[in-house]
């Protein structure tokens, strides 16, 4: 229950998902915990659930594509706790499901931005802070398809794969300061970004995720709790000795 008693974990994207179900386990094995999203009613509620559950967590607004919103959320969190210990960049877009000659530069603008650079933002903000406070754990959320790929979806799957490099060369870089930077790679999980990727796939809901459960050799998507167990885990010193490692949490998809 006190696996990160003491440590500050600021999460975006934390409002559904696999965020809220990292938050709320953050929160029940004690740390103090930052949720961000731009959902702002749901973000509000998530606190006050950890909080109503004994927990200690704010909430601030954050697009994470934009730098001075970013800049000033981490100051926001490090000023009220003293410390900053855990990022999890966990937001993220599917976009548009278009074959490449295809896809507008809008289109790949906006997916780049959010998961791409609102990892970049968040991790070039939160090191200072985690220098100050002596280390840290930095996780970001990749996917399967940052190390295979599909015939959809391509400015989500070249996101992915940016987001699985750039957590290699982070833990190169900041190795020397006590700082791990590993990525965590799910499989399909059953979250609002996926029942919305069914949706607009032209099937029912239904027979969408009967297709997705037979992906899995071990028959069916995961659950947000099973890929914030692996998030757990990164976060705490029980996994002081990995850094730039890759996380997958498939159900065996990637091994067929």
């Amino acid at each position: 229950m006190e696996r990160l008693k003491n440590k500050v974990a600021i999460i975006t994207g934390a409002a559904l998902g696999i965020g809220k179900a990292t938050a709320l386990m953050f929160a029940k094995e004690g740390a103090k915990v930052a949720v961000t999203d731009i959902l702002e009613d749901e973000g509000r509620a998530l606190v006050q659930e950890i909080q109503a559950n004994g927990g200690d967590a704010m909430f601030s607004y954050l697009n994470v594509s934009s730098e001075f919103a970013v800049q000033d959320v981490l100051e926001e969190v490090f000023n009220k706790w003293g410390r900053l210990d855990i990022l999890v960049n966990n937001a993220g877009i599917a976009g548009v499901n278009s074959p490449t000659d295809q896809v507008t530069e809008k289109e790949w603008d906006k997916v780049m931005g959010i998961n791409v650079k609102g990892v970049f933002f968040c991790t070039k903000y939160a090191i200072g802070h985690m220098q100050q406070s002596g280390g840290g754990s930095i996780i970001n959320i990749s996917s399967i398809y940052g190390i295979i790929s599909a015939p959809d979806l391509p400015p989500y799957h070249a996101s992915k794969g940016a987001v699985r490099s750039m957590s290699k060369t982070d833990a190169l870089l900041y190795a020397k300061d006590n700082i791990r930077v590993n990525s965590v790679h799910p499989g399909f999980i059953w979250t609002p970004l996926v029942e919305n990727h069914l949706k607009n796939s032209g099937s029912t809901l239904e027979v969408g995720r009967k297709n997705l459960d037979a992906l899995h050799p071990l028959g069916r998507v995961g659950k947000p709790d099973e890929i914030a167990y692996g998030i757990l885990f990164l976060a705490s010193d029980e996994s002081s000795f990995v850094t730039g490692a890759e996380l997958v949490i498939d159900g065996g998809y990637t091994a067929q």
